[in-house]
């Protein structure tokens, strides 16, 4: 297991190694001179020149990549162009805020999908698994943005004026002091990991309460409810994980819209901003956050199935 585990952390590095890379390339590919951007378009040519020399622009590309990447491995985030203050200082409550609407999506979109996909797989071929089935499918069709102002048009505006539109909370105050602001980010989030995981958790069950093994199960007697919980739930637990977990990872990404959609004072909205503004050393900071996150969530997703399913666990040689 140990030596299993030190490979996918190896590869782990590999991958973010090749994303530094990446992102450091397509942030010189953005239109325009990050420094004139900064100081505006009437800014004078001594200004512009004394600018690009302090933000080490005119220094050669693999050199500052080597530099940005060295500050990165130590903690350091570089400087803010915009703000010319630490990156780390301006995203630290925009990571907290973004942190807590992933969070809170994962406890309340897991237990339900998890709930609704074993529901409809215990009851296959009814009415109740035609419509969660579905249901499941139309909204995974619809993008993030599309059940956000659907649910600031049924919630927040014509139809049930009983939440906020957007982000209330005023500038520099944690955002979890309002949480009436939180509710809309989070339910649209949840809309949109919760259909992806109770198709698979409708699938896989479906699949395992159909296996030898299970009918074996219950050709000794044993309980309905025991069957389910002790021998077909173990070996959906994996699949399922790895969806989920390909959810929340995508979710790091897609809250960028989200948030901007809300007005919510998180990285998607630094992210835009930074954009915007051409900062770059803040766009790279978000984006290898971003890339970070996707990558340990996977892993640790990939170390729950083996953990889970005795059938990848005996593969992988971890029971030898």
């Amino acid at each position: 297991m140990a030596r299993m585990i030190g490979r996918r952390l190896l590869l782990s590095v590999l991958v973010l190694f090749v994303v530094s890379i990446l992102v450091f390339g397509a942030t010189l590919l953005l239109p325009g001179d990050p420094a004139r951007a900064i100081l505006g378009q009437q800014a004078t040519p001594e200004r512009v020149a004394a600018l690009t020399e302090q933000l080490g622009l005119d220094r050669p590309v693999w050199e500052r990549y080597f530099s940005w990447l060295g500050g990165i491995l130590t903690g350091d985030l570089g400087f803010s162009a915009a703000t010319q203050g630490p990156v780390s200082e301006l995203l630290g409550g925009r990571i907290a805020a973004s942190g807590l609407l992933l969070v809170l999506t994962a406890l309340i979109s897991t237990p339900i999908a998890l709930a609704l996909g074993a529901w409809a797989a215990v009851r296959r071929g009814t009415r109740t698994d035609s419509v969660l089935s579905g249901s499941s499918l139309v909204l995974a069709a619809l993008p993030e943005f599309v059940i956000g102002v659907l649910l600031v048009v049924l919630l927040a505006t014509s139809v049930l004026q009983i939440l906020p539109s957007v982000t209330i909370a005023r500038p520099g105050e944690p955002v979890w002091t309002r949480p009436e602001q939180l509710v809309l980010p989070v339910l649209t989030l949840a809309l949109v990991v919760i259909p992806y995981v109770v198709r698979m958790t409708r699938a896989t069950l479906s699949e395992a309460l159909d296996a030898g093994f299970v009918e074996m199960a219950r050709l000794k007697g044993l309980p309905e409810r025991t069957v389910l919980m002790r021998h077909a739930v173990p070996h959906t637990i994996g699949p399922v994980a790895q969806v989920f977990a390909l959810q929340l990872a995508w979710l790091a990404g897609g809250v960028v819209v989200v948030e901007f959609l809300f007005r919510y004072p998180g990285i998607g909205e630094a992210l835009i901003d930074a954009v915007a503004n051409r900062d770059v050393q803040v766009v790279q900071a978000i984006t290898l956050i971003i890339a970070a996150f996707y990558v340990l969530v996977n892993l640790a997703a990939d170390v729950a199935g083996i953990l889970a399913d005795p059938r990848i666990r005996t593969s992988s040689g971890v029971d030898a």
